[in-house]
């Protein structure tokens, strides 16, 4: 006994140097694309509340001059990106008149480039539509860790966004409240092969993608015609952009969310079924064979998913108050009313057509979405435009990115002329 304590205190101070020099954990460097949006603002505020886990290194937005400059001034990344060159030009007087030394850069190949530079590990992925497909699949061929809340990118090019991860070293977590729902219910053994699951082996049945059903769940159908912008965007639960509000009262962005459960996921189409849940506690549902279903619940507050995938195996605060299940509202569950939810319908027959549809309908949907927000159009012929341009197009062959920008553009050309 006494040789064993002489030992222990005599290598002590051998052990405290170890000790001593055992090297800080490493900061998670992320990127955040679309950094003014709210899923941005919210990636920004789990950040702020982990100072020695994660370090902002970049910063892109389009052109909200204001908001990314005090965003800088906050976490001082070593660049930022504006797409609209005249925005970059303001932000770097801006930015000088403080003598900051952030490098500004602008234009889309900027964000492509910012998204697979060596300083980051980490890509948020959250610009809003199309925009952001090109970045986020930059980020994966370039192996970063992806946090995909930009549900377009696995819309509008599906196969081919799978193939480049199945192809690289990338991580992939989803963001969505309902697909990072569906992944923390998965066993971890399918949780490390997004894109290329095998759920049936896992003893999965079906996926219940809940939907709140939006601000108009219970408005006549005759009265559909004449909501305003401001209405559509009136969420009772969330708080989002406008698009993304428009596109929950149309039930498109439910749609948009049940294509990319498909590729992420490794489904077919009658393998996910959707559910509307009003009051959005229970983000979504895997069912088992054996007859079980584990749920994932919380409060609406994105800030929950984002702190999940940025922090993934562990668990970190994320500012969300815990959900009060003495004052919880009921949970109440219904079917799905495709007549007044056109919007999901399509989606749902372009996830059985192929690729050339759904690329053909995002498109359509985010010029409807726009002309509605401008007073061009009624919210009824949102629905309208959409299968007219995904008819259109939907015998296209997409087999290359080329291909998926160019039907992109087409389409979003076609929707316009409607319009118009």
């Amino acid at each position: 006994m006494l040789y064993v304590m002489f030992f222990l205190v005599g290598n002590m101070p051998v052990l405290n140097q170890a000790i001593r020099d055992k090297p800080e954990p490493k900061l998670q460097k992320v990127c955040i694309l679309g950094s003014t949006g709210s899923i941005g603002v919210n990636t920004l505020d789990v950040i702020s509340r982990h100072p020695d886990k994660f370090e902002v290194v970049c910063l892109t937005a389009n052109s909200r001059v204001d908001e990314l400059f005090y965003q800088c001034q906050k976490f001082t990344p070593q660049s930022v990106v504006m797409v609209n060159e005249g925005a970059a030009l303001q932000l770097s007087e801006k930015l000088a008149a403080i003598n900051s030394n952030i490098q500004v850069y602008s234009g889309k190949q900027a964000l492509i480039e910012v998204a697979q530079q060596a300083a980051t590990d980490t890509v948020m992925a959250a610009i809003v539509g199309f925009a952001g497909l090109m970045p986020t699949l930059a980020a994966i061929k370039a192996n970063k860790k992806v946090l995909l809340a930009n549900k377009e990118a696995l819309v509008t090019s599906g196969q081919i966004f799978i193939d480049a991860l199945k192809n690289s070293n990338a991580q992939l977590f989803p963001i969505d409240s309902e697909h990072n729902a569906i992944f923390q219910c998965l066993p971890s053994t399918e949780q490390k092969k997004l894109g290329f699951c095998q759920l049936d082996n896992a003893g999965v049945s079906k996926i219940l993608l809940t939907g709140s059903g939006g601000p108009f769940r219970r408005l006549a159908l005759k009265d559909l015609e004449n909501v305003t912008p401001d209405q559509a965007c009136a969420h009772p639960n969330w708080a989002m952009g406008r698009k993304i509000s428009v596109d929950s009262a149309t039930m498109m962005n439910k749609g948009l969310e049940f294509i990319e459960a498909k590729w992420l996921f490794n489904l077919q189409v009658e393998d996910i079924q959707v559910v509307l849940h009003p009051q959005s506690t229970i983000h979504s549902m895997v069912q088992y064979r054996d007859g079980s279903v584990i749920a994932q619940m919380g409060n609406p507050d994105m800030r929950t998913p984002i702190a999940h995938a940025l922090a993934f195996p562990q668990r970190i605060e994320s500012g969300v108050e815990p959900l009060d299940f003495f004052n919880a509202k009921a949970f109440e569950f219904e079917d799905v009313d495709f007549i007044k939810y056109p919007n999901l319908k399509l989606a749902i027959e372009a996830c059985s057509l192929g690729q050339a549809a759904c690329t053909a309908l995002n498109a359509a949907n985010e010029i409807a979405v726009d002309c509605f927000l401008n007073e061009k159009i009624k919210f009824t012929e949102i629905s309208k435009i959409n299968e007219t341009s995904m008819n259109k197009f939907v015998s296209e062959e997409v087999i290359s990115i080329d291909d998926v920008i160019d039907l992109d553009k087409r389409s979003r050309k076609f929707a316009r002329s409607l319009v118009d």
